[in-house]
């Protein structure tokens, strides 16, 4: 079975398929159109985001058996023609939830306590403390929207910090020792923090907007390590400047390309989140550590290995 390879990724993938009588090539620069010129060759393909693999590039993809993800999300994929064309798909969440939950954890307790802005000063030569006074978690009550790998991750680690945790899932009957699961409308009558950790769909696009943030009792802390279009920024903005969110920890933005490689839209908005000291921003980094690397490759490589045996 011959594979193609769009984006780099950690050499596990190549060096132990190839052992068991895969065919991997390389191809990290070749344009979309480039690719499809060529992926009638190819059984399998191993993807980040770099390419993405819509109907039209599918219909190309005359030999295609599976399509395998590192990482989580795969809404750069065609999922419903794909399924017609029985094309498996393959994806690796289990590898990074437990980066994204460390960088949940880390996000707010730095928001919450204004490490950032405090050291930032102190290096600058100011020494305010009253100012920099901080928020404990302790007793707070924690609100997860998606309770899949990601958010089960996230209220394991919470649960040492003397929170309540409590979720809000399309699934029923998940709840486990470390959250508890209640309806959308409850979770925001309670939550003192709000961490969603779900897919772009068309159901979760905007999910988050001035509706449902105006719903929320509590002013409340917000955290997205899950994907920037979860969030109606301009909305989320206004909530800022109005008080009803405290701070925000953004890990995605909605101006992302859809490779995740940087922003692509300015505007007043967004310029609003690069300088307010209520937002704290990474460049999409929820889930990219040394660990998770090593470990999203060895997922794909496992599941690939049990639907498609090598003899």
């Amino acid at each position: 079975m011959k594979i193609l390879l769009l984006d780099k990724n950690h050499p596990l993938i190549t060096e132990q398929l190839s052992k068991k009588g895969f065919v991997l090539e390389e191809d990290f620069t070749s344009t979309y159109e480039e690719v499809l010129t060529k992926i009638p060759n190819y059984e399998g393909i191993i993807i980040r985001s770099r390419i993405p693999l819509d109907e039209n590039f599918l219909k190309h993809a005359t030999n295609l058996k599976f399509i395998a993800r590192v990482g989580a999300g795969m809404e750069n994929i065609d999922g419903e023609f794909a399924k017609k064309m029985n094309i498996a798909l393959i994806s690796s969440p289990e590898g990074n939830r437990d980066a994204v939950a460390e960088q949940v954890l880390g996000m707010l307790l730095v928001l919450m306590n204004r490490l950032f802005i405090s050291a930032n000063e102190v290096k600058n030569g100011i020494w305010r403390r009253e100012e920099n006074r901080g928020e404990e978690l302790l007793g707070k009550t924690v609100g997860l929207i998606g309770y899949g790998n990601m958010g089960k991750a996230v209220a394991k680690r919470l649960s040492g910090f003397g929170c309540t945790v409590i979720f809000h899932d399309i699934l029923p009957n998940i709840g486990d020792e470390f959250a508890t699961q209640l309806s959308l409308v409850d979770l925001k009558k309670e939550a003192d923090i709000i961490s969603i950790h779900l897919p772009i769909t068309d159901e979760t696009h905007y999910i988050i907007d001035e509706t449902f943030i105006n719903d929320v009792k509590k002013n409340f802390y917000f955290v997205n390590t899950a994907r920037g279009k979860n969030v109606k920024t301009k909305d989320l903005v206004g909530a800022l400047k109005s008080g009803k969110v405290k701070g925000a920890a953004l890990d995605v933005l909605e101006y992302e390309k859809s490779s995740f490689e940087k922003l692509e839209t300015e505007n007043s908005d967004l310029s609003y989140l690069l300088h307010s000291e209520k937002v704290l921003l990474t460049p999409h980094i929820a889930g990219w550590t040394v660990e998770s690397k090593e470990k999203l490759a060895q997922v794909i490589v496992d599941k690939i290995l049990v639907q498609f045996p090598q003899s």
